[in-house]
């Protein structure tokens, strides 16, 4: 692989690969959850405070192994390759090629703003089983787009995320900086006189009240969406193979990435308890707050500039995904746990036939319409493979102490181990008191137990062929 990423491009790749539509939708669903403006923000703080944990200790990992697949290699380097291949397996099922079908379709839904024949609600054919609307269409012409622009190298979809990443860094900056400007003292003091009164609102504005329980459960599911929101911040680890200096510059990106992200979440919710009531965040729309948030701060132009920004976002999120996901895939199949031919690079040194892949099971996610559901479902997967990774580096500190450690993860022993309790006490409560949150997302895993033993059979079969010959 060629060594083309810098620190800039680093940063701009966990940063743009961070912001989709996710921050201008969820806050709807979790002051749904938790129905305060305190509990709001403390949830999008919580997920801050996990996904700067997670960053800064997987700084240390990515300094021991850099080298293209990320994640999927730390695993497989402090448990085996069946752990690895079950992250790779959940990894190229839903989670990256579902974020990307997720993340294309919001781009088709809002682009619908400014040509409206892109609606999803504009039904292009009905087969029965399946309606393909327009903003599906888009959505795969999308990927398509992308996809082929990384495939002749990486300077291409480079380009494409520093100037979609800067682009759209700056416009959240501003509508913050608007939105601060706007703030209205009567909505803000009203939001913010029972800050902590945590309870369910719904989008008719029934109050209802929650126990301890039914609070921690609540909690919980309102972290789903801040999670999904802040995921991907790990793309960077996985083209460590192409950064001038890996060992160096990997770390110092999902520190700088996450921090920027994290600063911008949580202004921007700030901004939206002070220009709207919370009725008005939770019944939103189709959960769109900040379409709503605009139109405040902006007057009737605001829904265009809203839709503007969600389009550059979801763009240029997009270009990273698709290309950092490839990355894993050709990985995998350099251990002989994927297709073989996702293991070889073309004469851009990129992994083509993993990229089309990619491509072609996100657009399949595109057109069955499941796509949301599945990610809603799979932030359990996520963190269950966030903590399992993190504590692979007690186990490497334990295995190689004397190990090559250019970063040391921050904090440490304290702040991964509080990222690790935090992690397990998220997934615990949604088991216990959000169950439909967690089994979709265990039984994807789970397919991937046959599927391996399969795959590591047919390896050893044709090993002792070879032998035989």
């Amino acid at each position: 692989m060629k060594h083309e990423l810098s620190l800039l491009d680093g940063t701009m790749l966990v940063a743009g690969s961070m912001i989709g539509s996710g921050i201008f939708i969820v806050s709807a669903d979790i002051i749904r959850n938790v129905g305060s403006a305190g509990w709001l923000i403390a949830i999008w703080l919580l997920t801050g405070f996990m996904t700067l944990t997670a960053a800064l200790s997987y700084g240390e990992l990515s300094g021991m192994f850099p080298k293209a697949g990320g994640q999927y290699v730390y695993l497989k380097e402090a448990y085996n390759k069946f752990i690895a291949f079950l992250y790779g397996w959940s990894f190229f099922a839903v989670i990256q090629t579902g974020t990307i079908a997720a993340v294309g379709v919001a781009f088709s839904k809002f682009a619908a703003y400014i040509y409206h024949p892109f609606s999803e609600e504009n039904i292009l054919c009905d087969l029965g089983f399946v309606k393909i609307s327009a903003a599906q269409v888009v959505s795969i012409i999308l990927i398509i787009f992308l996809t082929f622009i990384n495939s002749r190298g990486v300077k291409g979809g480079k380009l494409i995320q520093n100037t979609f990443t800067l682009t759209k860094l700056l416009s959240l900056f501003g509508l913050i900086g608007f939105g601060f400007l706007a703030l209205r003292g009567d909505i803000w003091q009203a939001n913010w006189s029972n800050a902590w009164d945590i309870h369910n609102l719904s989008k008719t504005g029934n109050i209802t009240a929650l126990t301890i329980g039914g609070a921690l459960g609540a909690i919980a599911a309102a972290m789903v969406g801040s999670i999904f929101s802040s995921d991907a911040w790990n793309s960077v680890t996985f083209i460590a193979g192409e950064m001038k200096n890996p060992k160096r510059d990997v770390a110092l990106s999902l520190g700088l990435g996450t921090l920027i992200v994290t600063i911008i979440y949580v202004s921007a919710n700030f901004v939206y308890t002070g220009v709207l009531s919370l009725h008005d965040i939770a019944s939103a729309d189709k959960d769109r707050v900040a379409v709503a948030a605009s139109h405040v701060i902006f007057g009737n132009i605001g829904t265009y500039i809203i839709a503007v920004m969600i389009m550059i976002s979801t763009f240029g999120c997009n270009n990273g995904l698709i290309l950092s996901g490839a990355r894993v895939y050709y990985s995998m199949a350099k251990d002989g746990l994927f297709f073989k031919r996702t293991g070889d690079l073309n004469k851009f040194g990129v992994p083509q036939f993993g990229l089309w892949l990619q491509c072609l099971v996100a657009s399949i996610l595109c057109l069955s319409g499941r796509y949301g559901d599945l990610l809603d479902m799979i932030s359990f997967v996520v963190v269950i493979f966030y903590v399992l990774t993190i504590f692979g580096i007690f186990i490497l500190r334990a295995k190689h102490p004397n190990a090559d450690r250019p970063y040391k993860a921050f904090g440490y022993p304290i702040l991964p181990a509080i990222y690790i309790l935090m992690g397990l006490a998220f997934c615990t409560l949604l088991i216990i008191y959000k169950p439909q949150f967690t089994w979709p997302g265990l039984i994807i895993v789970l397919i991937g137990i046959p599927i391996y033993f399969i795959s590591q059979r047919n390896v050893k079969h044709n090993d002792e062929t070879v032998t035989d010959s």
